[in-house]
């Protein structure tokens, strides 16, 4: 079975075990990420309703892709820019394409980070410190007057310009 699927703002052709690399998808290396903005899907020569479809796949690596060079000229202008661009990119294996209730769970990495904290909140009630309440905030003092202009101010007289010399 195969899908047409929508990701990173373009598509690609998928089946089960297919390797891909597509924009970048948050996730580490071994984490099972859903797609499920599929276009179409298929089995053999007969297209098949996409409705409930999702396409699970497993994050290989994170990576960057090759570097491409971007030269702008502007001949007779003496306009020449050279940048490099390096996109970031997910290397993905297809696992299964198939019914959302078939498809494998997702692993979420955020219950580790999760774990600390509340480990954290359990040891606080235990070590509690009397709080101090902020001091007050002082009143800003008020902006002094800028010094008077001068009404009339002195120009310099602008500076004569030689005479062209006449030929006699």
């Amino acid at each position: 079975m195969f899908a047409i699927v929508r990701t990173g703002g373009k598509q690609y052709r998928v089946a089960a075990g297919d390797k891909i690399a597509v924009e970048k998808i948050d996730g580490e290396a071994g984490d099972t990420v859903s797609l499920g903005d599929i276009l179409l899907a298929g089995d053999g020569g007969e297209v098949k309703s996409a409705e409930g479809l999702v396409v699970s796949a497993e994050i290989i690596a994170q990576t960057r892709g090759e570097k491409v060079i971007v030269f702008k000229k502007r001949r007779r202008h003496n306009y020449r820019r050279r940048n490099g661009h390096r996109q970031s990119l997910t290397l993905l294996r297809i696992l299964a394409v198939g019914d959302a209730k078939k498809a494998a769970p997702k692993k979420e990495a955020a219950p580790k980070a999760e774990t600390a904290p509340a480990a954290e909140a359990k040891a606080a009630p235990a070590q509690e410190a009397p709080k101090k309440e902020a001091a007050p905030k002082k009143a800003a003092a008020p902006k002094k007057d800028a010094a008077p202009k001068a009404e009339a101010i002195e120009k310099k007289p602008a500076a004569k310009k030689a005479a062209p010399k006449k030929d006699a």
